[in-house]
């Protein structure tokens, strides 16, 4: 909501049309001396060019904006914005993400695997600020690169810098499901869950997918499985993020539903297939209703000030002003 915090200022606005009814009656007029040039018995010099005439009433025009500009400064024009401070917590949700080769595959609206998942990813964070969100980078390795946090900026920092290969060549479903259930273990939100979005089986790690599952279910976190990905020979393009070499051609995607759905099945969570972009982005929005909470929250006001803005815009129109009429028209006083 916009608004002033010195409205009185607009009075100043008055001064415009007194100004220039003083100056119709002569009172303000500026001070001349009549010289009249002409050739002998000729006639006088006159004005009419009338490209001048307009840029001389530009120039008092933009005098004129300045002045109203330094008005509205003046009167401290201000952005009231209201935003939730929460004071309970609510559900911690980790993101485990396949950043396996296989990712890089061009199968889901024009774009790769791991590009769908950020995409997505980054819609529900926003829409659920209350809930702290963190990330899990999966492949032949895992590690938790961001913890559970309402900082959405640095969520989106490194969810945008996650590269397909980062964490080596392989998937170890096993190892990313124990990194994630070990953090959240400590955690003393009321409401846990993990997140795996991969599109491959378990082929790397030494804890199997099972295992570490029914560990999930165990520890009451919930487990929820998306399997991103289609059947058949895609097109697949990356750069190695260690060695900078590049790799283009054909993937034949065993994208393996069954698999992925009976790892969801031993931690009592919710399988979601995904082969296009909607389908993706409804499984999400369904993890985040799933995973909602009542929290406790304050609404905390924050003022943006944009008298400067106004103040700044005034000096340009004055130097156009004073540009039209020392340079264009020549103009001494």
């Amino acid at each position: 909501m916009i608004g002033f915090d010195n409205p009185a200022a607009f009075f100043f606005l008055l001064a415009l049309p007194v100004f220039f009814y003083l100056r119709s009656v002569k009172v303000f007029s500026r001070i001349a001396f009549p010289l009249t040039i002409s050739d002998w018995n000729g006639s006088s010099f006159s004005w009419n060019n009338s490209v001048m005439n307009v840029i001389s009433s530009l120039a008092r025009l933009l005098v004129v904006l300045a002045f109203v500009c330094m008005v509205v400064a003046f009167a401290d024009p201000v952005v009231h914005h209201q935003e939730k401070v929460f004071t309970s917590r609510g559900t911690d949700i980790l993101f485990v993400i396949d950043t396996s080769p296989s990712m890089a595959a061009k199968d889901i609206g024009g774009t790769t695997r791991l590009n769908l998942a950020r995409n997505a990813i980054r819609t529900i964070v926003e829409q659920n600020a209350g809930q702290e969100f963190g990330l899990v980078a999966m492949a032949k390795e895992a590690a938790v690169v961001v913890p559970p946090t309402l900082d959405q900026s640095t969520f989106f920092n490194r969810l945008d810098s996650l590269s397909v290969g980062e964490m080596g060549d392989g998937t170890a479903i096993g190892t990313g499901l124990s990194c994630a259930i070990m953090h959240l273990d400590a955690s003393p939100a009321p409401k846990k869950s993990i997140v795996l979005i991969t599109d491959g089986e378990n082929n790397a790690g030494t804890v199997h997918p099972h295992t570490a599952a029914r560990l999930a279910a165990e520890k009451h976190i919930s487990l929820y499985v998306l399997g991103v990905g289609t059947k058949g020979t895609v097109q697949i393009e990356y750069a190695d993020p260690k060695t900078g070499q590049q790799y283009s051609g054909f993937l034949n995607s065993n994208y393996d539903v069954t698999a992925l759905a009976q790892i969801a099945s031993e931690a009592d969570g919710k399988f979601y297939s995904v082969e296009t972009v909607s389908a993706l982005s409804q499984a999400l929005a369904a993890v985040a209703k799933n995973e909602s909470t009542a929290q406790a929250y304050h609404l905390k006001n924050r003022d943006a000030s944009y008298a400067r803005y106004f103040v700044a815009f005034a000096a340009i129109l004055l130097v156009l002003a004073w540009a039209l009429r020392r340079l264009v028209l020549q103009e001494v006083l």
